[in-house]
């Protein structure tokens, strides 16, 4: 065993010393050694539910002849990071996770690793660890929250909260009726409820094969939740002793499954940037071609919240993301029959789930025969743009207007909440990159005002920056190059007209050559927003976010 390294032979006394000063006991020095790498936090209500799936798994390690060893994990709830300048911090924080966790693993010699997990940053952050360290390694999300409800009217977070202020703002509901709202929208503990990144993330590992099924839309709260964290901790044991990896699992098909899937559900557009960082990693040929040519194949069969009143606890309900692999398994050749960690194939899961149809549609009745994403490109995005397709009336699926440009998502916001954005504008919010951010900022706040003040179809808003996967309308985020790496859209002036095909997959900055050369012999980079400490290191090594932001 790896752990060997720390507990084997004479000249490891020392060692071994330090581990009964831990608690572990001498019979235990036999058993093979499992961390649970956990992100439970008071901060984060998506984990605040975690020291219970924590005992669990322990549980399960002891159960299947282990010795198992908590550690602490850094999490972001990017609700609360959201709107100020803490969200700069919460893209980073994927590769700050991932160095945590191939830090402690790999200095303690872990033989296997549970990594619990559940909110945006952190379910990608642990994958992209678990392909560093190449031990056995399975996934526990913790799951969604339960809906909320406030006087006849079900809530998510964002119904509940982001959207309320918008309806607040044009005297929709009373101040009273929003705090009222608020105090409902999140009930317990749990990632929130719509499939928005955290519960798409969820989705993504457990079709790419990284947990067992079921894991991704269990409850926070459920007893099923605990079950399979139970589970898990039993099968890391049996992982170990078959030495089954990471690298494994996490292949080209299983990738591409995922994407499938993805584009199936109509997940975040976050989940793009963290399947191409994970392909990375692995050392895996996938990239943004793989999106466009699925886009053209794979139709959306469910639409959750925020694009319909769906929730996680529906999409359970409903079969899951085994349901959504039975419909498309057999019909959809692109999907490829690849083993889960405990052994499970494509095929057996498809075969054995049950589906609500009237939820998750058979592939020829879909929602819709587009996919639930969609990459852009144009002289605006050469190296390419994603869009939410699934939150996209499809009235807006061709918009030409004229620009509105802010270099900051403070700047674009106090535009709306004032009123200067109108009916037909392009709000252009740049400089919000990875690296101008840096940290490429969610836009949630802007997106979500847009939709409560009744501009979510009448305004179009492109950025540089990157969506909640809360977000809905006609939202263009990720182009790349981005501003602060000279893209085009650092060029762009108030009043330039922009147009949006969405079925042509194009987005162009309607301003002569000429005028753009001009442009380009007068442009003067902006400074970085920050200049020192942890997100300055990370502006100096991050990659564009067509390449999946990442910092190897």
């Amino acid at each position: 065993m790896k752990s060997d390294n720390v507990k084997k032979g004479i000249a490891h006394a020392p060692h071994r010393a330090l581990l009964y000063a831990a608690g572990v006991s001498k019979k235990s020095m036999d058993r093979p050694f499992i961390g649970i790498a956990s992100s439970f936090s008071d901060l984060v209500p998506g984990h605040a539910s975690m020291r219970d799936l924590e005992r669990q798994i322990e549980k399960g390690i002891h159960s299947g002849g282990g010795q198992s060893f908590i550690f602490g994990v850094p999490a972001i709830c990017d609700g609360i990071a959201m709107g100020h300048s803490g969200m700069r911090y919460s893209l980073p924080s994927r590769d700050l996770i991932a160095d945590c966790v191939e830090a402690v693993a790999g200095a303690h010699q872990l033989d296997g690793l549970v990594l619990l997990t559940n909110c945006d940053k952190i379910t990608p952050g642990m994958l992209i660890a678990s392909l560093r360290l190449n031990i056995p390694t399975i996934v526990v999300t913790a799951g969604p929250s339960l809906d909320g409800y406030c006087k006849g009217e079900t809530l998510t977070f964002i119904r509940g909260s982001s959207e309320a202020v918008g309806r607040y703002r044009i005297g929709e509901i009373t101040e009273e009726k929003l705090h009222e709202m608020e105090m409902c929208a999140c009930p317990t503990a749990g990632s929130c409820q719509g499939l928005y990144t955290a519960n798409t993330m969820a989705c993504l590992t457990e079709v790419i094969g990284m947990s067992l099924p079921g894991c991704a839309s269990a409850s926070a709260v459920s007893s099923k939740k605990k079950h399979i964290a139970f589970e898990s901790g039993l099968a890391i044991c049996e992982m170990v002793q078959k030495n089954i990896v990471p690298t494994d699992i996490i292949t080209r098909d299983s990738i591409r499954n995922a994407i499938t899937v993805d584009l199936a559900l109509g997940g975040s557009t976050n989940s793009i940037l963290h399947l191409l960082a994970i392909a990375n990693t692995a050392g895996v040929d996938v990239s943004l071609k793989d999106f466009e040519e699925l886009s053209f194949k794979i139709p959306q069969i469910i639409k959750l919240d925020p694009s319909s009143h769906l929730t996680m606890t529906d999409f359970d309900r409903a079969g899951a993301v085994s349901g959504t692999i039975k419909n498309l398994w057999g019909n959809t050749p692109e999907l490829k029959n690849t083993k889960n960690v405990v052994g499970i194939t494509v095929e057996e899961i498809a075969k054995n789930a049950w589906v609500d149809e009237s939820v998750i549609r058979p592939l020829n009745n879909p929602i819709t025969t587009n996919p639930g994403l969609a990459v852009l490109h144009g002289n605006l995005a050469p190296n390419g743009a994603v869009i939410k397709l699934s939150g996209v009336s499809p009235d807006c699926l061709y918009f030409e207007g004229k620009a509105k440009v802010y270099d900051s998502e403070e700047e674009a916001m106090k535009a709306i909440e004032d009123d200067v954005v109108v009916a037909g504008d392009v709000v252009v919010i740049r400089y919000e990159g990875p690296k101008g951010g840096p940290g490429m900022r969610e836009m949630l706040a802007p997106t979500s005002l847009l939709a409560g003040k009744g501009l979510g179809e009448k305004c179009a808003l492109i950025t540089d920056g990157r969506f909640s996967g809360g977000t809905r309308g006609l939202c263009v985020g990720h182009i790349t190059p981005e501003a602060s790496q000279n893209g085009l859209i650092g060029l762009v002036r108030d009043g330039d007209d922009i147009k949006i095909d969405i079925k042509a997959r194009s987005i162009e900055l309607l301003v002569d050559e000429s005028e753009l050369n001009n442009r380009k012999a007068n442009f003067t980079l902006k400074p970085l927003k920050v200049q020192k400490g942890f997100l300055v290191k990370y502006a100096k090594t991050v990659s564009g976010a067509d390449k999946g932001a990442v910092t190897l």
